[in-house]
């Protein structure tokens, strides 16, 4: 339930009295005995889906936009008539101007926001480099990236260029300084004992994770989106959902810094990709369901504007997920090709080491070098093949050629091998 107090200016009391009776709505008036602008105060409690329509009859019936009009949250309400109030008014979303209010609060300030998020990505930098997922979730609960999103999608929604240039702006310049965060890091940890010498980025599967994004990633941010807004609109779950939307942007944006402090192109593209098509969707995602919703503003002449505004920004943002997920796919088709040559040679040496062709020889993969640049460049994979055969037996003539051919037929590939044949005696 909420309470609406209505701050009636000399002379509007009837007119207030009568909004609330024809709304169906029960009153309280308290008079105003300071003797200012305001003659009475008048208390209405309503259920949430009755506060829009109560503060539109409000504004349609020419209360003076000068008043003072608060909505306040009730944690108890005592009575028998609140049952026959809800069953009037049903809905679960919040009224327009309580949405407004909320996507204003979650755009905090300026400093509170950049020290936030300086502190999460510092904190997700440093899950990265220890491949610790726990501390990357946990770096997730205070990165503050849910409002400015939310802000921006609101404010086109109800036309509030104010709070939409504020989520936008927020977001973007959010972006940049968790790069420029993470970049410092790497670039002050890098060389140092706190890292082991020869340390690659690449190899550490947190990071791998995140240079190697697929399709599939857009559920992630697609569903943030969805959860942000139900979130919002009905007042539940904000925090897990902020960690939801965090998860999907601040890990990739360290990622991209750390190829920066590292100089790897590879890392900065793939990751940068992943972070740019999460942020997209969040954002395509809000705009929709809040309209979908049925958010306008807050008056008709302006219902236009905004739908114009709504639907330029939808287009912009599909152009650039459709963009951004030609790499995605691209990515994605890498990653399958890599891993297939990686199974079918798993597989066919297995098959091998069962073949009554080769005697006792049991036959190990010890390394295929095959990664998701050589699918584009034409890089040739390599394959390191461990052979274990009986002290003294030799090798047949050709062998390793054979091994080639019989690898080349179950990929469908031309592979580079190199056999490596070790002596191997077992006890019992």
């Amino acid at each position: 339930m909420r309470l609406v107090q209505v701050f009636v200016p000399q002379g509007e009391l009837e007119l207030v009295l009568e909004t609330a009776a024809s709304t169906g709505l029960d009153y309280a008036v308290t008079e105003e005995t300071s003797h200012g602008e305001f003659e009475a105060l008048v208390s209405v409690p309503v259920p949430p889906a009755a506060v829009e329509p109560f503060l539109t009859s409000l504004r349609t019936a020419g209360l003076d936009e000068d008043s003072y009009t608060v909505v306040t949250a009730t944690e108890t309400i005592v009575s028998n008539r609140t049952d026959e109030l809800t069953g009037q008014f049903t809905g679960t979303r919040i009224s327009r101007e309580e949405l407004q209010a909320r996507a204003a609060d979650l755009a905090p300030a300026a400093s509170t926001y950049f020290i936030l998020l300086v502190v999460s990505t510092a904190i997700a930098t440093a899950g990265l480099l220890l491949d610790s997922a726990a501390t990357i979730i946990g770096a997730m609960v205070v990165a503050p990236l849910m409002g400015p999103a939310l802000a921006a999608s609101v404010g086109v929604v109800i036309d509030d260029d104010g709070l939409a240039t504020r989520g936008v702006g927020l977001q973007v310049a959010g972006l940049v300084v968790s790069v420029a965060t993470a970049a410092t890091i790497g670039w002050t940890l890098r060389g140092t004992v706190l890292l082991p010498p020869g340390f690659d980025i690449t190899t550490v599967p947190q990071v791998t994770e995140r240079i190697s994004p697929n399709v599939l990633a857009l559920f992630l941010a697609l569903g943030s989106g969805v959860a942000g807004v139900v979130s919002l609109t009905r007042n539940v779950g904000s925090v897990l959902v902020g960690v939801a939307i965090a998860v999907a942007l601040v890990p990739p944006a360290a990622t991209v810094g750390l190829g920066i402090a590292w100089g790897d192109p590879m890392v900065v593209v793939t990751a940068g990709t992943l972070v740019l098509v999460n942020l997209l969707s969040i954002n395509l995602t809000a705009l929709i369901l809040l309209w979908v919703s049925g958010y306008r503003p807050d008056r008709s002449e302006h219902v236009e504007r905004a739908y114009g505004q709504l639907r330029s920004r939808v287009v912009v943002l599909l152009v650039a997920i459709a963009l951004l997920s030609v790499v995605l796919g691209g990515v994605t088709y890498g990653t399958y090709q890599t891993a297939a040559v990686e199974h079918d040679v798993k597989t066919e040496l297995e098959a091998m080491s069962d073949d009554p062709e080769f005697d006792d020889l049991q036959f190990r993969e010890s390394d295929v070098a095959y990664e998701l640049v050589d699918v584009y460049t034409g890089g040739q994979p390599s394959v390191t093949v461990l052979v274990e055969r009986p002290p003294g037996e030799q090798e047949l003539p050709g062998f390793a050629d054979e091994v080639r051919e019989r690898l080349e037929a179950a990929t469908g590939v031309d592979l580079e091998v190199v056999v490596e044949l070790v002596d191997t005696q077992r006890s019992g």
